[in-house]
């Protein structure tokens, strides 16, 4: 399989994932380019975020239009829009701080305390 053919797959199953459940970036894009497509944590993650715009673009409209009423609440959308620019600002100024090893420890630990919630408490 080529690069590009393993990184739209991978998309693919970010996308799947992210409009089924939610968790498509942080959860299915990043662990999978760091482990099937070799790259490091850093690229990984920045990559996913690059990803994430036209992932909630394509899902937007059958969250919104297509339910018999809308799945999504624009007004607190907006202050999650908000709150995630900010903190995609400060994280990304963070990640250059922080030695690759230790956020591949994080992001692992991340995976595990989620995994462990839906578990207990789905």
């Amino acid at each position: 399989m080529s690069r590009r053919q393993r990184f739209a797959t991978i998309g693919f199953l970010g996308g799947l994932m992210g409009g089924l459940l939610g968790v498509g970036g942080g959860l299915v894009m990043v662990p999978l380019q760091v482990v099937w497509a070799g790259m490091t944590q850093k690229q990984a993650n920045a990559t996913s975020l690059v990803a994430i715009i036209p992932i909630a673009i394509a899902a937007l409209p059958i969250y919104y239009f297509h339910a018999e009423r809308p799945q999504v609440d624009l007004h607190l959308a907006l202050f999650l829009v908000i709150g995630s620019v900010v903190g995609a600002y400060a994280g990304a100024r963070l990640l250059k701080l922080i030695p690759e090893r230790i956020l591949k420890m994080l992001v692992a630990a991340m995976l595990v305390l989620v995994g462990i919630k839906e578990v207990i408490a789905p």
